[in-house]
């Protein structure tokens, strides 16, 4: 499709190209791009900064493998309650999770299994599901102020790590809790 010029845009044009002037003190190298169909203009400082840049034998240093001193590097350690009572139960996570924090762990695994061969179950003066470590444990941390204090957050595991039979504790640095 070939679309003819009207006069007045000719007339525009024309004007454009006579009013245009040049940016003075700036001197360009005009090279062709990889395709030899466009003229690129460079600047003279940018071509200078570019090989002097290359010339510098100083490395960039890799982003990638930078040291970063504000990561923690994440230390892991597991806990399994299976065969303890409630108050067994809570004390070792109680006495782990402390001992755990001054080791700088960023991640407990805390395994208490599904409660599924529970005896706690046939008794009919206890709750079924408070009596079983599964509910038992994380109620036992949500209402404990001192370990609540250190923990970021608890969450359910991953089916590698015990599914619905376990669940994960993140620990907050030791150095920063107030």
């Amino acid at each position: 499709m070939i679309k003819k010029i009207s006069d007045k845009d000719k007339e525009d044009w024309e004007n454009f190209l006579k009013n245009k002037q040049k940016i003075p003190n700036k001197k360009f190298l005009q090279k062709k791009d990889i395709r030899g169909k466009k003229t690129i203009e460079i600047l003279e400082k940018d071509k200078q900064d570019w090989e002097n840049f290359i010339k510098n034998k100083e490395k960039i240093p890799n982003k990638d493998f930078v040291n970063k001193k504000n990561i923690r590097q994440e230390k892991i350690k597991k806990i399994d309650l299976h065969g303890y009572t409630i108050e067994e139960a809570n004390k070792a996570v109680e006495q782990f999770i402390q001992k755990s924090l001054d080791e700088n762990v960023t991640k407990i695994i805390v395994i208490t299994g599904k409660g599924l061969r529970s005896k706690n179950v046939q008794n009919p003066y206890l709750s079924r599901d408070l009596s079983i470590l599964k509910y038992s444990v994380p109620e036992f941390i949500e209402n404990n102020k001192n370990l609540t204090r250190v923990i970021i957050e608890t969450t359910d595991a991953k089916i590698e790590d015990g599914g619905s039979g376990a669940f994960y504790i993140y620990l907050k640095n030791k150095f920063k809790i107030k």
